[in-house]
């Protein structure tokens, strides 16, 4: 485990007030025998708040301004790991980074492009293709029981479903679990066929049996979906409390997919996202982008959408 005390921040790499939560670029002592520093991300953010929160905790209080009715005070927190088992904030933690982290996490505007069969072939493919194994090297750990072990929730000889590192694994109102394909050939959405209908039902009624059992969470209390395009290419469902719609959760059309329409697509047609135009979001730092579709920009549609921190 890293020494968070080591971190030696070069720059802020991303400020992102509406989700309170700040993204920073620096290094940590050499690893793995390595004579230089490592680079890293460190994102930390504001953890909700528990349900038996009350004003007690807040043990400093300033006033900053009143007008008639209306007061507004800043305030400090001190809670015990004991009130607070989710910490006041949440930390992640990439290391070594890679430029494709540091483009991913920096501020850039999301461009939307329609991917159609052909482009999907000639583009797309071959970037996916060329990715070496070890890209999905933690997901292959995380199969084979290396880690993460004690946080699997389900294991089926078809897939496993544990939570994701976006949750605080306290919050159920913020829940947030994946559910991974054991099946390497099955890379994105546009490898489903009817063949996989069993396992996708199966992802969907195991992820509501680990849901009931461990928090009572009902019939219709999860949001699933597929992203396309994924962060990484060994297919995945994410599974997340139906009422939490936190930006950043990767929600957004042209992004996400729900499970029950992709499901009953398939119900109509074996090969429909074989055959289907795909139009989804890029991030304009994204080096599938530059290299893959920025070249051919003037043949494209492209749609500027804002100015935002594009991340899955």
């Amino acid at each position: 485990m890293i020494d968070l005390s080591t971190f030696s921040c070069e720059r802020i790499l991303n400020q992102e007030p509406e989700k309170k939560r700040i993204t920073l670029l620096g290094s940590f002592p050499p690893l793995n025998g390595s004579t230089e520093r490592s680079c890293a991300i460190v994102r930390i953010e504001k953890t909700s708040f528990a349900p038996d929160f009350d004003l007690s905790s807040v043990v400093n209080i300033k006033p900053m301004q009143s007008t008639d009715i209306y007061s507004w005070f800043a305030g400090w927190l001190a809670s015990s790991p004991e009130k607070r088992p989710q910490g006041d904030v949440k930390i992640d933690v990439i290391c070594p980074a890679t430029q494709d982290h540091i483009n991913k996490y920096s501020p850039q505007r999301s461009l939307l492009v329609r991917e159609t069969p052909e482009l999907y072939s000639s583009v797309t493919k071959p970037y996916i293709d060329s990715f070496p194994p070890s890209r999905t090297k933690w997901v292959s750990k995380i199969l084979d029981g290396e880690s993460e072990r004690e946080a699997i929730l389900f294991n089926s000889p078809d897939f496993v479903i544990l939570p994701d590192m976006k949750w605080d694994l306290h919050t159920v109102e913020s829940l947030y679990l994946v559910a991974i394909a054991r099946d390497a050939s099955l890379r994105s959405l546009r490898d489903l066929r009817q063949e996989h209908l069993p396992l996708l039902r199966s992802i969907r009624a195991e992820a509501y049996k680990v849901v009931q059992n461990r928090w009572g969470l009902g019939p219709g209390s999860l949001r699933m979906w597929i992203h396309y395009q994924p962060s990484y290419y060994h297919f995945h469902v994410h599974i997340a409390n139906a009422s939490y719609e936190a930006p950043g959760f990767g929600m957004a059309v042209g992004q996400a997919h729900l499970l029950e329409d992709v499901i009953s697509l398939l119900e109509i047609s074996s090969n429909i996202f074989e055959k289907m135009t795909l139009t989804y979001g890029l991030g304009s730092n994204m080096v599938f982008t530059s290299l893959c579709w920025l070249p051919r920009k003037r043949s494209m549609q492209w749609i500027n959408i804002e100015s935002t921190s594009y991340s899955h």
